[in-house]
């Protein structure tokens, strides 16, 4: 039968393991005692005896960064903010890891997300925890802080600054999330940047790229995309450095890309970070290189810094004659070969379910069908199908474990909403050209479709396989507006003076009487915001807003409490504005929209309480729209003040039943 879609953006965190952070935490700060983690130990078994075949295991010690120090100084989680350059390759051939995570560190919404707010001060015991995305959700992974250490230096990833251990706790972490150590050693770049991110990899084959790769690595920095690439296997297999100073099999994190004035014409430049550290690029635009000598264009000074960080410039050409594949993450996919790529518009359907082998005619099952619709004509690859599985149901060694294709249905199969018959599916109907990407964990297939009605058709080889499905289907955006179906309607410019008031409140009230949360819906829509349909008030926002500034309970607002709610929106679209870039509002900015809301001063909020605030506000690609920052800033401000007015000594308060469900069931 056909799937319906299934939200999944709203669903509650995953403990990984059944370990939940905060009560672990709290119960070893009760005890006294440092978290130890039964469920990853530090033993070889956490981290693989294939990893140390070479190494004198005997001597390997666990040490928390305290000791690693041995009170020369404090460890801290992040010192002096976080950047790719805190990271460095340790035993471990994880650089597929490692570069995504170079790159996500260019990311700062999604970073945030992956970190937590945790730091070695602030109830320290031993034990942190990170998230990593998987079929739809995001997984809570808890760690102790005991690191590997063998000779008395880092196993694994080491940090730039000793006293900074982010990178390290991160790694265990992940390693932890794939079983151990050893399950790093070697991996797909696409699969450690879903984990990291939740998006969608396009990948862009650079041997056959257009001459204007630069303009398109621009536009995907410019949408908030991750981009990473790498080198092809040398002939022992292995990674190891070549004469030109690049590393055979071996992932890169693409950083930027620039143009310069080079004797008489332009070069165009692409710049890269090898999670080594110190390993770079030894040809032209290298650093050091006679290139940089030979020119003197303004833009020397913003791109050449000569440095020993891993970090280094190479013209297009030497980029595509060394590298294969660029890979582009976002939270919808990227078109590279399009020109107007910034200004496109995605829908995505998302399905989560499972297969089973058999059942099946003519090879293909009839109870895995998933239907979708092309709407309009577009350029290319207007339709992205996306599967992702968990690593953990996976054999080692093990390939991408679903087969699927995509029929054209003609009309006179249309009305078939639950199930295509048999006699429906041949070869002539079947859409299988598209750019595919494909790893052990992820499958994305891209194609030009044109209008009509389609069907994804899912197999399994030979085991039971649960998967998320994720149809991508782009439109054009007549409004240039950056993205995907997350876009916000814009705010209008300037709203009328408090002088006006009266007369827009009169405008929608009913007979004069009073607004409720219909007319409220109306007003919010016509008067604070403008364009094309997208994020407005949604009836039941509108009801949420009502009850906090109904003050006479009787589900409508008179004009002296419309004039307050007024105020907050006021302000609360100058918070917005001030705070939102090119339109869009973070989730990670929920704290400073609290601190820079007037009407919340001496609100305090926690972090946990603002992890809390970003699941409940935010959508899944970590935006909030302006509707629902209204919603999270009036309603903290009537719970606050709630709490004031009903506590006796500012330290808690009683309430009967009635009471506290009055409370909590209207307000």
């Amino acid at each position: 039968m056909a799937h319906t879609q299934e939200s999944l953006s709203k669903t509650p965190v995953i403990k990984f393991k059944d370990q939940d952070f905060n009560s672990l935490r709290d119960r070893c700060l009760s005890r006294g005692l440092l978290f130890e983690d039964e469920t990853f130990p530090a033993e070889l078994s956490s981290i693989g005896l294939s990893l140390l075949r070479r190494k004198p295991f005997f001597s390997l010690q666990w040490k928390r960064p305290k000791d690693i120090l041995m009170g020369k100084s404090e460890p801290h989680f992040i010192l002096e903010g976080v950047s790719r350059f805190d990271i460095q390759q340790g035993e471990a051939a994880d650089c597929w890891f490692l570069a995504a995570l170079g790159s996500l560190t260019q990311n700062p919404q999604h970073l945030q997300k992956i970190l937590r707010n945790q730091s070695f001060s602030h109830q320290y015991a031993g034990i942190f925890c990170f998230w990593f995305w998987q079929c739809g959700q995001w997984v809570e992974v808890v760690v102790d802080d005991r690191l590997p250490i063998l000779n008395n230096k880092f196993l694994f990833v080491h940090p730039l600054n000793d006293q900074e251990f982010w990178p390290c706790l991160l790694e265990k972490a992940y390693a932890k999330f794939h079983g151990s150590y050893f399950h790093l050693h070697y991996g797909h770049l696409p699969d450690a940047l879903v984990d990291l991110t939740g998006g969608v990899v396009t990948s862009i084959d650079l041997h056959a790229s257009p001459s204007d790769l630069v303009q398109m690595i621009q536009a995907a920095a410019q949408a908030g995309s991750l981009m990473t690439c790498g080198t092809p296997a040398g002939p022992t297999g292995e990674a190891m450095r070549m004469e030109n100073g690049l590393v055979s099999q071996h992932a890169y994190t693409v950083t930027r890309a620039g143009q310069i004035q080079y004797r008489r014409g332009q070069e165009d430049l692409v710049c890269l970070w090898n999670p080594w550290g110190k390993t770079e690029w030894q040809g032209r635009w290298s650093d050091g290189s006679p290139e940089w000598e030979e020119t003197h264009h303004q833009q020397k000074a913003q791109l050449y810094k000569d440095k020993d960080d891993g970090e280094f410039w190479m013209s297009c050409r030497d980029f595509q004659e060394n590298f294969s594949c660029l890979y582009v993450c976002n939270q919808f996919p990227v078109n590279m070969g399009l020109k107007n790529m910034p200004h496109e518009r995605w829908s995505q359907m998302t399905f989560k379910s499972h297969v089973t082998p058999g059942n099946t005619t003519e090879g293909l099952p009839q109870n895995t069908q998933y239907i979708f619709s092309v709407p309009e004509s577009m350029d290319s690859n207007n339709v992205a199908v996306s599967f992702n599985i968990m690593p953990q149901n996976l054999r080692a060694e093990e390939k991408f474990p679903l087969n699927f294709q995509v029929f054209k249905v003609d009309p006179q199969f249309q009305h078939f909403r639950e199930r295509l018959p048999s006699t429906f599916f041949s070869r002539f109907r079947n859409s299988d050209k598209g750019i595919v990407t494909k790893t052990r964990c992820n499958l994305t297939k891209c194609f030009t479709l044109s209008p009509g009605t389609y069907v994804v058709v899912v197999s399994a080889g030979t085991e039971a396989v649960e998967f998320l499905l994720r149809i991508f289907l782009r439109t054009s955006d007549p409004d240039g507006n950056p993205g995907s179906s997350f876009n916000l309607r814009a705010l209008k410019a300037s709203l009328p003076e408090n002088n006006s008031q009266q007369s827009i409140f009169y405008k929608y009230a009913q007979q004069g009487r009073g607004i409720d949360a219909t007319q409220l819906q109306r007003l919010l829509n016509q008067e604070f915001l403008k364009g094309p349909p997208g994020d407005t008030f949604s009836l039941d926002e509108c009801r949420s807003v009502v009850a906090l500034m109904d003050l006479k309970v009787n589900g409508q607002l008179d004009p002296e409490e419309f004039s307050r709610l007024w105020r907050r929106l006021v302000h609360c679209q100058r918070v917005f504005q001030n705070t939102q870039k090119s339109g869009v509002f973070l989730s990670s900015d929920l704290g400073k929209a609290v601190k820079d809301a007037d009407f919340l001063a001496g609100i305090s909020v926690s972090g946990e309480l603002l992890d809390l605030m970003v699941l409940r506000y935010g959508d899944s690609a970590g935006r909030v729209s302006f509707p629902s920052l209204v919603c999270f800033l009036m309603r903290l401000e009537a719970m606050a003040k709630t709490f004031q007015n009903l506590s006796k000594d500012g330290q808690g308060l009683y309430l009967t039943q009635v009471e506290w469900m009055n409370l909590v069931m209207y307000n």
